[in-house]
């Protein structure tokens, strides 16, 4: 399954975006998803994750009450709404699919394949 993240771009401070994970050449549906990020001068970090079912979702306690992960296996989509944004959460995020189907997200999920980066940059 190839990845394709899209919908960043710039927001001020307190503002929303919704970043979209889109599979291509097979279905997404049976795969959890997950979303990281990784600023300037910093290591990639864990943003959220997803069950292949859509039931489980787990966040990192930096976006926790802020950020949504959701999917719709209708258009083959992982969503990720982030709301009140702060300059903090610039970065470029990446999506990702376990390597295995039919998974929680979890830290010890191995990643099967990225999207290439979508930029994120929130203003103060």
């Amino acid at each position: 399954v190839q990845l394709q993240a899209f919908g960043g771009g710039l927001a001020q401070t307190g503002g929303s975006l919704r970043l979209s994970c889109a599979g291509s050449g097979r279905t997404l549906r049976t795969y959890a998803v997950g979303w990281f990020r990784r600023a300037p001068e910093k290591e990639r970090e864990f943003v959220a994750g997803v069950s292949w079912s859509g039931g489980t979702t787990s966040y990192a306690d930096a976006v926790k009450g802020r950020f949504t992960i959701s999917r719709d296996d209708a258009k083959n989509t992982v969503y990720l709404q982030m709301n009140s944004l702060n300059p903090e959460d610039t970065a470029t995020y990446y999506c990702a699919r376990d390597r295995f189907a039919y998974n929680m997200w979890s830290q010890s999920t191995s990643i099967g394949s990225w999207g290439q980066g979508t930029q994120v940059t929130v203003s103060s």
